[in-house]
C-alpha cells in the first residue's frame, strides 16, 4: 500500500467515526507529527549544511549499513 493509498484509507475511515473523544485523540497525535518548527540556523550551520550536501552529491559519504559492517570488522580485528 502506498503512502497516498494509506492516507486516503485513513481519511475515509476517520469520516466514519463519530466519537468526539476518539477524534480529539487522533487530532492530538496528528498535531504532534505535523507541527512545523522553524529552526533558526547560524551562518556557520548553513555553510556546514551546504558543504555536506555538496559532499553527498559528489559521492563522498558512506551508507549506514556499510559503516556498521566496517566498524564490526574493526572490532573483530582486535
Amino acid at each position: 500500500m502506498t503512502t497516498t493509498e494509506l492516507k486516503r484509507l485513513l481519511i475515509h475511515r476517520i469520516t466514519e467515526i463519530n466519537d468526539v473523544s476518539f477524534l480529539k485523540a487522533v487530532k492530538t497525535i496528528l498535531d504532534s507529527k505535523t507541527d512545523t518548527e522553524v529552526l533558526l540556523l547560524t551562518p556557520e550551520q548553513r555553510r556546514e549544511i551546504m558543504e555536506s550536501k555538496k559532499e553527498i552529491e559528489q559521492g563522498q559519504f558512506i551508507e549506514h549499513e556499510s559503516l556498521d559492517k566496517e566498524v564490526a570488522r574493526w572490532a573483530n580485528a582486535r
